[in-house]
């Protein structure tokens, strides 16, 4: 019989991305031992660093309004993309966040 992957850290590596920015992803990359958790924090680590380049892009376009708009579409996607990644992560998939600059690569 198969021994089942334990999923647990690959989706606290995603949820706490949400509420820690790039912290949380980054001290389990460090921390973790498991590949597969790994992998998982370099996936949330580039979204939460691609975020937070969107988030500072953002600010100076609030002096034209249309900073404004961007902030709040990114914040949303943030929201979404943390639940997408950490409900493929409880399935034992990869998922790459979309609209993320890959700072980190994923270790095969």
């Amino acid at each position: 019989m198969a021994k089942k992957q334990d999923n647990t850290l690959p989706i606290i590596t995603h949820i706490i991305g949400y509420f820690t920015s790039f912290i949380g992803p980054l001290i389990i990359l460090i921390a973790a031992e498991d590949k597969n958790a790994k992998n998982h924090a370099r996936l949330a680590l580039n979204w939460q660093l691609s975020a937070m380049i969107y988030i500072i892009i953002s600010i100076p376009l609030m002096f034209v309004l249309i900073g404004f708009l961007t902030l709040f579409v990114v914040i949303i996607l943030d929201v979404i993309f943390c639940i997408m990644a950490a409900v493929k992560a409880s399935e034992g998939k990869l998922w790459t966040y979309p609209l993320s600059i890959p700072f980190t690569q994923i270790q095969k």
